[in-house]
C-alpha cells in the first residue's frame, strides 16, 4: 500500500526541523567560539562555520515551508544542544583554552554529522531535498574534519 502523501510531508518537516535544530546550536556554538579565541585564523575558521549553519538553516527553512510548514523551528534547543555536546563548550570558553574549545566543537560537529546521516537514511524524504542534505552533509563533514585538524594541531605534547 503506498504510504500517505500527507505523512510523507510532515515526516520530510520533521526532519528539516531536527536539522534546523541542529544547526542553530552549531551556529551558536560556532559563534560563541569564535569570541573566545585569540588567534585570528581560529576566530576567522569559527565565524565563517557560524554563518555557514545560519545559511544552511535558512535554505532548510524555506524547503520547509515549500512543504506547507507555515513556521518552520528557527532555534535549537537547549536539550538539543545538551544532546548535541554543544553545552560543554561554556565550560571551555571559561578556560579561553583553544585546544579545549576546539575539542567542544568537533563533539557538537560529532552530532551534527550523525544527525544528517540519521536524516539521508530516511527514506520518506525526496529526491530534491536528499540532494540539498547532502550537499549541506558533505560540507558539514568537511567542516567536522577540519575543526579535528585543528585541534589537533593545538594539542599538548
Amino acid at each position: 500500500m503506498p504510504a500517505d502523501p500527507r505523512f510523507e510531508g510532515m515526516s520530510q518537516i520533521s526532519t528539516l526541523n531536527s536539522l534546523i535544530e541542529t544547526l542553530k546550536d552549531g551556529q551558536q556554538g560556532f559563534h560563541e567560539a569564535s569570541e573566545e579565541v585569540e588567534a585570528p585564523e581560529l576566530k576567522s575558521v569559527l565565524s565563517e562555520y557560524s554563518e555557514q549553519r545560519a545559511n544552511y538553516a535558512t535554505e532548510l527553512q524555506g524547503l520547509a515551508k515549500a512543504l506547507g510548514e507555515p513556521s518552520p523551528t528557527d532555534t535549537g534547543s537547549v536539550m538539543g544542544a545538551i544532546h548535541r555536546g554543544w553545552i560543554e563548550l561554556k565550560a571551555a570558553i571559561a578556560t579561553r583554552n583553544a585546544y579545549a574549545i576546539l575539542s567542544e566543537c568537533e563533539r557538537g560537529e560529532d552530532s551534527a554529522v550523525s544527525e544528517y546521516e540519521k536524516a539521508l537514511k530516511d527514506t520518506a524524504i525526496s529526491t530534491f531535498l536528499r540532494e540539498t542534505v547532502t550537499t549541506q552533509y558533505n560540507a558539514i563533514r568537511a567542516a567536522h574534519d577540519r575543526i579535528r585538524s585543528l585541534r589537533d594541531s593545538l594539542a599538548p605534547r
